[in-house]
């Protein structure tokens, strides 16, 4: 697969004036006379590894455990058409026009109600509808980043975010929460933002524990620093009991939420990730630099996707189908834990997670590259994502990601098989 910056045009040549005959009118301009400006330079810093995987899904018989992907079993499809349906005949207004750019004020109301807890009033002006949990973290680098700023981030880092920020060209101090010497104060100070996944952390699917999130939290409130706690995987906990939010943690419990944590949530888990909505909340005037960013990015999130949220919230659907999602996904955890232990153990070294949708392995032999991994995984017919795009600089290439929630027991067995006979191929080359 080719780099971005292998189809960079060159620099644009100004074109020759063109000559006219003498009626005056200039001569027809030759097609091939200049070329266009250059695409932006920050497209050159991208790699081919995520091209790679992202159209690996065209290999007939592919093992795709690569991606992020709830199983489409786990949708309510029924319940949805009929939230659909319902939501364009009775609430036209709500489901066709355009909506508020911050979104629908009863949607508002009711994620402010959801996330409410002893001590953190919330109202609607906490509360920001976006496009996706992604749109989030593109309007965060919006209102917050400059070109070659620092961002605090939990490493290794969620690729979307990675991606989302690379315009503005940040320098990143990586946060390894895990390291015992971590010290959460100096790790904030003067960045712009820290970022955080503390719920099974995509990708290497940690729990961040109750004294890290206070620590966190304790260090943006005396550096002044905004922390953007990211909780796509919060409703997946398989093992134990929900540890409290960085945004209940932060709060003061006198009047309406105004502390320094952003919290970025989606329904993408909860319900379908087509419909396409997600949430920010955070301080009165944080949401407010965030709808002036996103007034110039998509003008509303689409009114039917929130309506039939709104709906299916007051319905308790998210509620009705989650018991039987964990299940679902418990059991595939375990089943590719199981083969990964069988297959893979003397090659990789990898802890249970205890939810979200994802294991990462740290290769026990130096030698291997997981980008070459990639590639030979590939010609094996699985396809898992390596560890060098969620480091920043690239350098991580001994560690790999395999999500478990998409496929059933039987594919992950066979992934697994697969992935082990590539994995001792490459090693092989590798002398």
């Amino acid at each position: 697969m080719d780099k971005v910056d292998s189809f960079r045009p060159a620099r644009p040549v100004s074109p020759a004036p063109a000559s006219a005959p003498s009626g005056g009118i200039p001569d027809r301009p030759e097609a091939t006379s200049a070329r266009p400006p250059a695409f932006a330079g920050w497209l050159s810093d991208t790699n081919d590894v995520t091209q790679t995987f992202l159209s690996a899904g065209q290999i007939p018989g592919l093992i795709n455990m690569a991606g992020g992907l709830p199983d489409p079993s786990t949708w309510p499809v029924e319940d949805l058409a009929e939230l659909a349906r319902a939501a364009v005949a009775n609430h036209p207004g709500d489901a066709l026009a355009y909506p508020p750019i911050e979104g629908l004020p009863a949607l508002r109301d009711m994620i402010a109600a959801r996330f409410a807890a002893p001590g953190l009033a919330l109202t609607r002006e906490n509360v920001l509808i976006t496009t996706g949990g992604m749109q989030g973290l593109d309007l965060i680098g919006k209102v917050l980043l400059e070109e070659g700023q620092v961002i605090a981030a939990q490493s290794p880092a969620y690729l979307g975010a990675l991606d989302a920020w690379k315009p503005r060209r940040p320098a990143y101090r990586p946060m390894r929460l895990e390291d015992p010497d971590f010290a959460a104060a100096p790790a904030l100070r003067d960045a712009q933002f820290a970022y955080t996944v503390p719920n099974f952390s995509n990708p290497t699917g940690r729990l961040v524990d109750l004294g890290q999130r206070r620590d966190l939290v304790d260090a943006a409130r005396a550096t002044g620093t905004w922390l953007v706690e990211d909780d796509p995987y919060g409703t997946l906990y398989y093992d134990g009991s929900p540890l409290p939010r960085m945004l209940d943690l932060s709060a003061t419990g006198s009047g309406p939420y105004d502390g320094r944590v952003i919290y970025l949530g989606t329904l993408s888990k909860e319900l379908a990730p087509g419909l396409r909505v997600g949430w920010v909340i955070a301080a009165p005037e944080m949401i407010r630099a965030l709808v002036t960013a996103k007034q110039g990015s998509d003008m509303s999130t689409p009114g039917l996707s929130q309506r039939i949220t709104l709906d299916a919230f007051a319905a308790g659907l998210t509620e009705r189908i989650l018991p039987a999602t964990l299940a679902l996904y418990r059991a595939r955890r375990d089943a590719l834990c199981a083969a990964m232990s069988e297959h893979l153990g003397d090659l990789f070294r990898w802890d249970v997670p205890a939810g979200g949708m994802f294991v990462w392995a740290t290769a026990l032999d130096e030698r291997l590259d997981t980008d070459l991994l990639l590639r030979r995984g590939l010609a094996h017919g699985v396809c898992i994502t390596p560890s060098s795009v969620f480091d920043p600089e690239g350098k991580n290439r001994r560690a790999i990601r395999i999500n478990f929630t998409l496929n059933d027991a039987a594919k992950l067995a066979e992934g697994v098989k697969r992935l082990s006979a590539a994995t001792r191929a490459t090693l092989a080359l590798a002398g």
